[in-house]
Protein backbone atom coordinates (compact mmCIF):
# COMPACT_ATOMS: atom_id res chain seq x y z
CA UNK A 1 0.00 0.00 0.00
CA UNK A 2 0.88 3.83 -0.56
CA UNK A 3 -0.50 6.05 1.29
CA UNK A 4 -0.10 9.65 -0.16
CA UNK A 5 -3.18 11.07 1.51
CA UNK A 6 -1.20 12.87 4.73
CA UNK A 7 -3.11 16.37 4.24
CA UNK A 8 -6.71 14.30 4.70
CA UNK A 9 -5.08 12.45 8.07
CA UNK A 10 -1.95 10.50 8.88
CA UNK A 11 -1.53 7.24 10.87
CA UNK A 12 -1.01 7.48 14.16
CA UNK A 13 2.59 6.76 15.55
CA UNK A 14 3.53 3.73 17.62
CA UNK A 15 5.37 5.81 19.86
CA UNK A 16 2.35 8.17 20.04
CA UNK A 17 -0.36 5.20 20.30
CA UNK A 18 2.00 3.48 23.07
CA UNK A 19 2.37 6.84 25.28
CA UNK A 20 -1.64 7.38 24.27
CA UNK A 21 -2.50 3.67 25.86
CA UNK A 22 -0.11 3.72 28.69
CA UNK A 23 -1.47 7.12 29.72
CA UNK A 24 -5.45 5.76 29.49
CA UNK A 25 -4.30 3.13 31.55
CA UNK A 26 -2.04 4.52 34.18
CA UNK A 27 -3.00 7.99 34.43
CA UNK A 28 -6.74 8.02 34.59
CA UNK A 29 -7.40 10.49 37.08
CA UNK A 30 -9.17 14.05 36.46
CA UNK A 31 -6.72 16.66 35.99
CA UNK A 32 -9.09 18.77 38.23
CA UNK A 33 -8.91 16.26 41.14
CA UNK A 34 -7.67 17.17 44.16
CA UNK A 35 -6.46 14.05 44.88
CA UNK A 36 -3.15 12.29 44.14
CA UNK A 37 -4.66 10.81 40.82
CA UNK A 38 -5.97 13.87 39.75
CA UNK A 39 -2.46 16.10 40.50
CA UNK A 40 -0.89 12.98 38.65
CA UNK A 41 -2.76 13.31 35.65
CA UNK A 42 -2.65 17.63 35.84
CA UNK A 43 1.21 17.28 36.13
CA UNK A 44 1.27 15.12 32.81
CA UNK A 45 -1.01 17.81 31.48
CA UNK A 46 1.57 20.69 31.94
CA UNK A 47 4.50 18.94 31.29
CA UNK A 48 2.74 18.00 27.87
CA UNK A 49 1.90 21.89 28.08
CA UNK A 50 5.38 22.69 28.28
CA UNK A 51 6.95 20.32 25.70
CA UNK A 52 4.59 21.65 23.25
CA UNK A 53 5.63 25.18 24.36
CA UNK A 54 9.65 24.63 24.07
CA UNK A 55 9.23 22.83 20.84
CA UNK A 56 7.43 26.11 19.39
CA UNK A 57 9.23 28.16 20.78
CA UNK A 58 6.83 29.84 23.42
CA UNK A 59 5.94 30.39 26.83
CA UNK A 60 3.60 27.52 28.60
CA UNK A 61 0.62 29.66 29.43
CA UNK A 62 0.61 30.43 25.70
CA UNK A 63 -0.91 27.11 24.45
CA UNK A 64 -4.51 25.65 25.00
CA UNK A 65 -5.64 22.36 23.60
CA UNK A 66 -8.58 22.38 21.40
CA UNK A 67 -10.28 18.96 19.42
CA UNK A 68 -8.33 20.20 16.37
CA UNK A 69 -8.16 22.99 13.70
CA UNK A 70 -11.60 23.05 13.21
CA UNK A 71 -12.48 23.74 17.17
CA UNK A 72 -9.55 26.46 16.75
CA UNK A 73 -10.36 28.05 13.81
CA UNK A 74 -14.09 28.26 14.93
CA UNK A 75 -12.75 29.51 18.51
CA UNK A 76 -10.35 32.38 16.89
CA UNK A 77 -12.83 33.89 14.71
CA UNK A 78 -15.96 33.60 16.73
CA UNK A 79 -13.90 34.58 19.75
CA UNK A 80 -12.41 37.26 18.34
CA UNK A 81 -15.53 38.47 17.27
CA UNK A 82 -17.52 38.38 20.41
CA UNK A 83 -14.74 39.84 22.27
CA UNK A 84 -13.98 42.91 19.89
CA UNK A 85 -17.34 43.57 18.72
CA UNK A 86 -17.71 46.62 21.08
CA UNK A 87 -14.35 47.90 18.92
CA UNK A 88 -15.51 46.98 15.36
CA UNK A 89 -17.32 44.64 12.96
CA UNK A 90 -14.80 43.98 10.12
CA UNK A 91 -12.75 40.72 9.12
CA UNK A 92 -10.40 40.46 6.44
CA UNK A 93 -9.85 36.81 5.30
CA UNK A 94 -8.71 35.32 1.78
CA UNK A 95 -11.12 33.38 -0.26
CA UNK A 96 -9.01 29.91 0.05
CA UNK A 97 -9.53 29.37 3.84
CA UNK A 98 -10.33 25.87 4.99
CA UNK A 99 -14.40 25.74 5.37
CA UNK A 100 -14.11 26.14 9.31
CA UNK A 101 -13.12 29.57 8.74
CA UNK A 102 -15.57 30.24 5.60
CA UNK A 103 -18.05 28.71 7.18
CA UNK A 104 -17.27 31.14 10.28
CA UNK A 105 -17.28 34.09 8.75
CA UNK A 106 -20.53 33.18 7.36
CA UNK A 107 -21.97 32.67 10.56
CA UNK A 108 -20.91 36.10 11.94
CA UNK A 109 -21.93 38.01 8.21
CA UNK A 110 -25.63 36.78 9.53
CA UNK A 111 -24.76 38.70 12.73
CA UNK A 112 -24.29 41.70 11.26
CA UNK A 113 -20.53 41.59 10.94
CA UNK A 114 -18.66 42.51 7.28
CA UNK A 115 -16.10 40.52 5.91
CA UNK A 116 -13.70 40.98 3.44
CA UNK A 117 -12.32 38.01 1.15
CA UNK A 118 -9.05 39.01 -0.71
CA UNK A 119 -8.69 37.32 -3.97
CA UNK A 120 -5.71 35.22 -4.80
CA UNK A 121 -3.40 35.21 -8.28
CA UNK A 122 -3.30 32.22 -10.24
CA UNK A 123 -0.64 30.64 -7.86
CA UNK A 124 -3.00 30.99 -5.02
CA UNK A 125 -1.54 33.40 -3.03
CA UNK A 126 -3.14 36.08 -1.30
CA UNK A 127 -1.36 39.78 -1.93
CA UNK A 128 -0.35 41.69 1.48
CA UNK A 129 -0.98 44.69 -0.33
CA UNK A 130 -4.71 43.71 -1.06
CA UNK A 131 -4.71 43.05 2.87
CA UNK A 132 -3.38 46.63 3.15
CA UNK A 133 -5.88 48.11 1.20
CA UNK A 134 -8.99 46.20 2.32
CA UNK A 135 -7.87 47.26 6.32
CA UNK A 136 -10.76 49.66 7.92
CA UNK A 137 -10.59 51.63 11.05
CA UNK A 138 -13.57 49.02 12.48
CA UNK A 139 -11.26 46.00 10.76
CA UNK A 140 -10.51 43.21 14.11
CA UNK A 141 -9.21 40.67 12.72
CA UNK A 142 -7.07 38.83 9.93
CA UNK A 143 -7.18 35.49 9.13
CA UNK A 144 -4.90 34.00 6.41
CA UNK A 145 -3.69 29.93 6.32
CA UNK A 146 -0.20 29.43 5.90
CA UNK A 147 -0.09 26.69 3.70
CA UNK A 148 -3.57 25.51 1.44
CA UNK A 149 -4.51 22.29 2.05
CA UNK A 150 -5.22 21.97 -1.53
CA UNK A 151 -2.60 22.93 -3.85
CA UNK A 152 0.30 23.59 -0.80
CA UNK A 153 0.88 27.73 -1.64
CA UNK A 154 2.27 29.21 1.32
CA UNK A 155 1.34 32.65 2.03
CA UNK A 156 2.93 35.71 2.10
CA UNK A 157 2.53 35.63 6.50
CA UNK A 158 5.40 37.57 7.02
CA UNK A 159 4.73 40.73 4.77
CA UNK A 160 0.86 40.13 5.88
CA UNK A 161 2.61 40.70 9.78
CA UNK A 162 4.82 43.92 8.17
CA UNK A 163 1.79 45.64 7.07
CA UNK A 164 -0.15 44.62 10.48
CA UNK A 165 2.41 45.81 12.85
CA UNK A 166 1.04 49.43 12.01
CA UNK A 167 -2.02 47.95 13.06
CA UNK A 168 -1.37 46.65 16.48
CA UNK A 169 -5.14 46.13 17.96
CA UNK A 170 -6.20 44.08 14.67
CA UNK A 171 -5.84 40.32 15.81
CA UNK A 172 -3.83 38.13 13.11
CA UNK A 173 -4.72 34.75 12.98
CA UNK A 174 -2.60 31.87 11.39
CA UNK A 175 -4.45 28.56 10.52
CA UNK A 176 -1.17 26.65 10.39
CA UNK A 177 -2.81 22.97 10.33
CA UNK A 178 -0.80 22.08 7.06
CA UNK A 179 2.24 23.81 7.69
CA UNK A 180 3.51 22.36 10.76
CA UNK A 181 6.99 20.53 10.29
CA UNK A 182 7.68 21.70 6.76
CA UNK A 183 10.49 24.00 7.32
CA UNK A 184 8.07 27.19 7.82
CA UNK A 185 7.71 27.47 11.30
CA UNK A 186 9.49 31.06 11.57
CA UNK A 187 7.13 32.09 9.22
CA UNK A 188 4.01 31.07 11.15
CA UNK A 189 5.27 32.23 14.35
CA UNK A 190 6.24 35.69 13.53
CA UNK A 191 6.00 38.28 16.12
CA UNK A 192 3.20 39.92 14.74
CA UNK A 193 0.99 36.79 14.54
CA UNK A 194 -0.91 36.53 17.50
CA UNK A 195 -2.83 33.17 17.13
CA UNK A 196 -2.02 29.97 15.04
CA UNK A 197 -4.08 26.92 15.16
CA UNK A 198 -2.69 23.29 14.70
CA UNK A 199 -4.52 19.47 14.41
CA UNK A 200 -2.70 16.50 15.79
CA UNK A 201 -3.95 14.26 13.42
CA UNK A 202 -2.14 15.93 10.57
CA UNK A 203 1.28 15.05 12.32
CA UNK A 204 0.99 11.88 13.36
CA UNK A 205 -1.07 12.31 16.88
CA UNK A 206 -4.50 11.07 17.68
CA UNK A 207 -7.98 12.22 16.15
CA UNK A 208 -9.85 14.91 18.16
CA UNK A 209 -6.67 16.62 19.47
CA UNK A 210 -4.93 20.04 18.61
CA UNK A 211 -3.84 22.84 20.10
CA UNK A 212 -3.52 26.70 19.53
CA UNK A 213 -0.49 29.13 20.26
CA UNK A 214 -2.86 32.54 21.89
CA UNK A 215 0.05 35.19 22.11
CA UNK A 216 0.21 36.56 26.12
CA UNK A 217 -2.22 39.36 26.61
CA UNK A 218 -4.19 39.14 23.66
CA UNK A 219 -8.32 39.01 24.43
CA UNK A 220 -10.30 35.96 23.39
CA UNK A 221 -13.52 34.97 24.23
CA UNK A 222 -14.22 31.40 25.11
CA UNK A 223 -16.44 29.12 22.93
CA UNK A 224 -17.25 26.24 25.57
CA UNK A 225 -18.03 27.16 28.72
CA UNK A 226 -18.22 25.17 31.71
CA UNK A 227 -15.72 23.86 34.92
CA UNK A 228 -13.00 26.95 33.80
CA UNK A 229 -10.34 24.26 32.42
CA UNK A 230 -7.84 25.60 30.68
CA UNK A 231 -7.31 28.89 32.37
CA UNK A 232 -11.54 29.48 32.06
CA UNK A 233 -10.70 29.49 28.26
CA UNK A 234 -12.08 26.13 27.17
CA UNK A 235 -13.83 24.24 29.95
CA UNK A 236 -14.31 20.60 29.10
CA UNK A 237 -12.03 17.54 31.09
CA UNK A 238 -8.55 17.59 29.22
CA UNK A 239 -8.48 14.40 26.73
CA UNK A 240 -5.12 13.75 28.58
CA UNK A 241 -3.85 10.55 26.95
CA UNK A 242 -4.09 12.24 23.47
CA UNK A 243 -2.94 15.78 24.81
CA UNK A 244 0.52 13.53 25.94
CA UNK A 245 0.27 11.33 22.56
CA UNK A 246 0.13 15.27 20.74
CA UNK A 247 3.17 16.03 22.58
CA UNK A 248 5.64 12.73 21.67
CA UNK A 249 4.12 13.38 18.36
CA UNK A 250 5.36 17.13 17.64
CA UNK A 251 8.45 15.92 19.42
CA UNK A 252 9.15 13.20 16.55
CA UNK A 253 8.03 15.06 13.69
CA UNK A 254 10.44 18.39 14.58
CA UNK A 255 13.64 15.87 15.12
CA UNK A 256 15.47 16.14 12.03
CA UNK A 257 12.96 18.07 10.79
CA UNK A 258 15.47 19.66 7.64
CA UNK A 259 15.91 16.25 6.85
CA UNK A 260 12.67 14.84 6.14
CA UNK A 261 11.49 18.21 4.78
CA UNK A 262 14.51 17.72 1.95
CA UNK A 263 13.24 14.20 1.55
CA UNK A 264 9.24 14.80 0.95
CA UNK A 265 10.16 17.58 -1.40
CA UNK A 266 12.51 15.54 -3.39
CA UNK A 267 9.79 13.33 -3.98
CA UNK A 268 7.68 15.95 -4.92
CA UNK A 269 10.14 16.87 -7.39
CA UNK A 270 10.30 13.59 -9.08
CA UNK A 271 6.84 13.45 -9.17
CA UNK A 272 6.37 16.66 -10.48
CA UNK A 273 8.83 16.55 -13.05
CA UNK A 274 7.71 13.14 -14.63
CA UNK A 275 3.70 13.92 -15.02
CA UNK A 276 4.33 17.53 -16.28
CA UNK A 277 5.25 16.86 -19.65
CA UNK A 278 2.16 14.56 -20.48
CA UNK A 279 0.05 17.00 -22.84
CA UNK A 280 -3.13 16.70 -20.56
CA UNK A 281 -1.88 17.70 -17.35
CA UNK A 282 -2.43 20.59 -15.94
CA UNK A 283 -0.44 21.47 -12.79
CA UNK A 284 -1.40 23.76 -9.96
CA UNK A 285 1.50 23.27 -7.55
CA UNK A 286 5.17 24.96 -8.21
CA UNK A 287 8.17 23.62 -7.27
CA UNK A 288 9.90 27.23 -5.95
CA UNK A 289 9.71 28.25 -2.22
CA UNK A 290 6.29 29.85 -2.00
CA UNK A 291 5.13 26.41 -2.45
CA UNK A 292 4.79 23.65 0.72
CA UNK A 293 6.99 20.57 0.08
CA UNK A 294 4.38 17.89 0.82
CA UNK A 295 1.59 18.69 -1.84
CA UNK A 296 1.16 18.36 -5.21
CA UNK A 297 -2.40 19.69 -7.20
CA UNK A 298 -2.84 18.68 -10.86
CA UNK A 299 -5.49 17.18 -13.59
CA UNK A 300 -5.98 14.60 -16.17
CA UNK A 301 -7.95 17.35 -18.23
CA UNK A 302 -11.33 15.68 -19.46
CA UNK A 303 -11.31 12.83 -16.58
CA UNK A 304 -13.25 13.34 -13.12
CA UNK A 305 -10.92 13.42 -10.26
CA UNK A 306 -12.87 10.55 -8.22
CA UNK A 307 -12.46 8.57 -11.11
CA UNK A 308 -8.53 9.21 -11.03
CA UNK A 309 -8.89 8.26 -6.97
CA UNK A 310 -10.28 5.13 -8.22
CA UNK A 311 -8.19 4.24 -10.77
CA UNK A 312 -5.10 4.25 -8.43
CA UNK A 313 -6.93 3.09 -5.40
CA UNK A 314 -7.11 -0.36 -7.74
CA UNK A 315 -3.51 -0.08 -7.33
CA UNK A 316 -3.41 0.15 -3.62
CA UNK A 317 -2.33 3.69 -4.00
CA UNK A 318 -4.34 6.30 -1.57
CA UNK A 319 -4.81 9.94 -2.55
CA UNK A 320 -7.67 12.61 -2.41
CA UNK A 321 -9.50 14.62 -4.96
CA UNK A 322 -8.68 17.80 -3.11
CA UNK A 323 -9.84 18.90 0.26
CA UNK A 324 -10.56 15.65 2.03
CA UNK A 325 -13.90 17.82 3.62
CA UNK A 326 -15.29 18.10 0.33
CA UNK A 327 -14.52 15.08 -1.44
CA UNK A 328 -17.24 13.00 -0.96
CA UNK A 329 -19.56 15.79 -1.54
CA UNK A 330 -18.41 16.12 -5.15
CA UNK A 331 -17.49 19.86 -4.52
CA UNK A 332 -15.37 21.76 -7.60
CA UNK A 333 -12.51 22.68 -5.23
CA UNK A 334 -13.08 26.31 -3.87
CA UNK A 335 -9.37 26.97 -4.41
CA UNK A 336 -8.96 26.54 -7.71
CA UNK A 337 -12.07 28.33 -8.17
CA UNK A 338 -10.85 31.32 -6.56
CA UNK A 339 -7.39 30.94 -8.62
CA UNK A 340 -10.22 31.03 -11.74
CA UNK A 341 -9.56 27.40 -13.00
CA UNK A 342 -12.21 26.79 -15.45
CA UNK A 343 -14.71 24.28 -13.87
CA UNK A 344 -14.05 21.67 -16.58
CA UNK A 345 -10.38 21.21 -15.58
CA UNK A 346 -10.97 21.87 -11.94
CA UNK A 347 -12.98 19.01 -11.73
CA UNK A 348 -10.05 16.55 -12.84
CA UNK A 349 -7.89 17.68 -10.14
CA UNK A 350 -6.47 15.37 -7.53
CA UNK A 351 -4.15 15.72 -4.60
CA UNK A 352 -1.22 14.31 -3.87
CA UNK A 353 0.59 14.65 -0.09
CA UNK A 354 3.05 13.38 1.47
CA UNK A 355 4.63 12.98 4.84
CA UNK A 356 8.40 12.42 6.15
CA UNK A 357 7.49 8.48 6.09
CA UNK A 358 7.27 8.25 2.16
CA UNK A 359 10.02 7.30 -0.06
CA UNK A 360 11.35 7.74 -3.63
CA UNK A 361 10.49 3.95 -4.38
CA UNK A 362 6.85 4.76 -3.50
CA UNK A 363 7.06 7.66 -6.06
CA UNK A 364 8.42 5.76 -8.54
CA UNK A 365 5.83 3.26 -7.91
CA UNK A 366 3.46 5.54 -8.29
CA UNK A 367 4.47 7.25 -11.66
CA UNK A 368 4.29 3.46 -13.33
CA UNK A 369 0.84 3.30 -12.50
CA UNK A 370 0.28 6.85 -13.66
CA UNK A 371 1.94 6.38 -17.13
CA UNK A 372 -0.51 3.02 -17.11
CA UNK A 373 -3.83 5.00 -16.17
CA UNK A 374 -2.72 8.22 -18.27
CA UNK A 375 -2.36 5.70 -21.60
CA UNK A 376 -6.02 3.96 -20.34
CA UNK A 377 -7.51 7.24 -20.03
CA UNK A 378 -6.40 8.47 -23.43
CA UNK A 379 -7.99 5.77 -25.14
CA UNK A 380 -11.09 6.02 -23.41
CA UNK A 381 -11.45 9.53 -24.60
CA UNK A 382 -9.49 9.84 -27.70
Amino acid sequence: MIYFDNSATTKVAPEVLNTYSKVSEKIWGNPSSLHALGENAFGLLEQSRLQIANLMGVAPDEIYFTSGGTEGDNWVVKGTAIEKRVYGKHIITSSIEHPAVLNSMAQLEKLGFEVTYLPVDEYGHVSATDVKNALRPDTILVSVMAVNNEVGAIQPLQQIAQVLKDHPKVHFHVDAVQAIGKGIQKLIMDERVDFVTFSGHKFHAPRGIGFMYKKRGRKLAPLMSGGGQEKNMRSGTENLPAIAGMAKALRLLLTDEAAKVKRQAEIKKFIYEHVFNYPKVTMFSQLDKTFAPHILCFTINGVRGETIVHAFEEHQIYLSTTSACSSKKHLVSGTLNAMKIPEKIATSAIRVSLDEHNTLEEAQSFVRVFDELYQRFTKINS
